[in-house]
This record gives C-alpha cells, structure tokens and sequence, in this order.
C-alpha cells in the first residue's frame, strides 16, 4: 500500500520544508509496518514535491498516524498537502523483464452504506 502526499511549496520556504520532511520521515521510519519512503521533488517546476511512503498494510499505515512522533512530526506537514486522494492499494506489479503480478483488491466487494 502506498501514500502519495503532493505539495505545493513556495521556493523560498523549501528549506524549511525539507526539513519538516526529513523529520516526518524518521517519525513514520520508526513505526510497524513501514517498508520505505521518500520526498521526492519535480524536475519541472521545483515548487511540487511528494511524499510517498509504503506501507504492510492500510491498517499499519492508519495505526502509524496515531503514534505520539507523528502527530507531532508527520501529521501537520500531511495537513499541508493537497487536498486530493492519497492512500493507494497495490493491484499489480511488475519487476524488471518481468510478468505483472496481480493482486486482489482488500477492499469490500461492495461498500456498506
């Protein structure tokens, strides 16, 4: 599962940034279930970044949001993000010179209502 975080930072307030990042990830590094992350910038316009993170699982992903550091790290800089879909579940992959591999969805075959 994978978290897709995207922002829109003023290239005078990167710095900053940066650094809010660099502690948002240590804080969701040190949480069960992380597999890896990165902040990533675009090439073509230095004012987007993302956040991506994977995860186990939804449920080490939602667990990890109530860990006391990333409340205090990772939470507000999360807020900051565009107000878009973030959470993506994994239904085929691929590694190189290799056949795709598909996965069943984890979500409920119809949603309750």
């Amino acid at each position: 599962m994978q978290v897709t975080n995207r922002f829109v930072v003023d290239v005078d307030a990167a710095d900053g940034f940066v650094d809010r990042a660099h502690a948002a990830l240590t804080a969701l590094a040190a949480r069960p279930g992380y597999l890896r992350g990165e902040l990533l910038r675009a090439l073509d316009d230095p004012r987007h970044w993302c956040l991506l993170t994977e995860w186990e699982s939804v449920g080490a992903y939602r667990r990890a949001l109530g860990g006391f550091d990333v409340k205090i790290t990772a939470v507000p800089l999360l807020a900051e993000s565009l107000d878009e879909p973030s959470a993506y579940e994994t239904l085929a992959r691929a590694a190189p010179a290799g056949e795709v591999v598909v996965t069943a969805s984890d979500r409920a075959a119809r949603p309750h209502r």
